[in-house]
């Protein structure tokens, strides 16, 4: 594991807001930066500390503030938040008022009929141990990760409840529900007195399915979203626009999310072009790709990932063209949709 450098410190930007674009989160008062860091990979046991520690500080430095883990995430799980825990302690501790840190838990975590699910028993448990491992006092959103159809809803949304009331939490969150599993969430929080602020499920350009439902409950219910996936892991880049390197995501069969398998000629070919509308934006077509998860108005932030600082400064630079023309829109539909 690489050590700490004792003698390096760090010295937020002082102009850390002044490019960055706000987006409130639903009905509530909070303001989040439209682009969120997401912790899922590159902060885990196996990777380097020192390149973690500075893709959080460019993101900071870049007027994000909104960091996104999970009690699973690494390898090996935990590792993420710990990690996270170590650089909040090292350099971000005196910012702690100015950053919005959530986690989640309802995937598998630990041994046992206890570590896995949406039982109280487990999202309280599991809060409590990844506040142990950040560093911190409360979260200001914890989520439930994933619907548990063996645990009773009104159960679940008691445990998150309880943790907001009991100040391990400010705010409640849901992710990867339906339409129709979010409408009785809201629904059962609202009678509890904690109403959920915020949902985070899959969306971009060639994974549409909040479209069908989601974003009206969310808009008539005043909830925020913060979507993750909006660049297909990592298919709506350049890097696949010539065929699938040998040293890609897609390459590698261990990685389920994203593999050969998922990307045929045709999909490829749509890829392609939709970079041609992106040159035409001067846009990358990660920049786009970004840029059209933005516009839909449901969507308070967009998650992102990042190997390497660059990576995150690219993705701010999206925020310098979030608007689409009716033709623009048009033609991503043909592409995408209707080809």
């Amino acid at each position: 594991m690489i050590t700490t450098s004792p003698n390096k410190t760090y010295t937020a930007a002082q102009n850390r807001y002044q490019n960055m674009q706000y987006q409130r989160c639903g009905k509530s008062g909070v303001l989040l930066s439209r682009l969120s860091l997401g912790l899922w990979q590159n902060f885990g046991s196996s990777d380097c500390y020192e390149n973690a520690r500075s893709l959080l500080h460019t993101a900071f430095d870049s007027g994000i503030n909104h960091f996104d883990l999970a009690n699973n995430y690494g390898p090996t799980y935990g590792a993420a938040e710990s990690t996270f825990g170590r650089i909040m302690q090292q350099d971000l501790l005196p910012h702690r008022d100015e950053l919005f840190v959530s986690s989640k838990a309802g995937y598998d975590m630990w041994a046992g009929p206890f570590g896995d699910g949406g039982s109280r028993k487990y999202l309280v448990s599991s809060c409590e141990q990844s506040l142990t491992r950040t560093s911190l006092d409360y979260f200001d959103v914890f989520y439930h990760h994933r619907m548990d159809p063996e645990t009773p809803l009104e159960e679940t949304m008691q445990a998150l409840d309880y943790l907001v009331r009991s100040g391990k939490a400010l705010y409640a969150g849901i992710s990867n529900y339906s339409a129709e599993q979010t409408q009785l969430a809201v629904n059962i929080m609202r009678d509890l007195g904690t109403p959920l602020l915020i949902h985070q499920p899959r969306y971009n350009l060639f994974d549409r399915w909040i479209e069908n439902g989601l974003t009206d409950v969310l808009n008539k219910e005043g909830l925020g979203s913060v979507v993750f996936s909006p660049l297909a892991q990592g298919l709506l880049t350049n890097k696949y626009l010539n065929g699938i390197p040998a040293d890609s995501r897609a390459a590698n069969s261990d990685i389920v999310h994203l593999n050969e398998s998922h990307i045929s000629a045709d999909k490829l070919a749509k890829v392609q072009a939709l970079n041609t509308i992106a040159q035409n934006r001067n846009q990358s077509l990660a920049q786009m790709a970004i840029a059209w998860t933005l516009h839909n108005p449901a969507v308070t932030s967009c998650l992102i990932g990042a190997s390497k600082t660059a990576q995150i400064k690219d993705c701010v630079a999206a925020l310098e063209n979030l608007a689409f023309s009716d033709d623009e829109i048009s033609q991503i539909n043909n592409i995408v949709v209707e080809s």
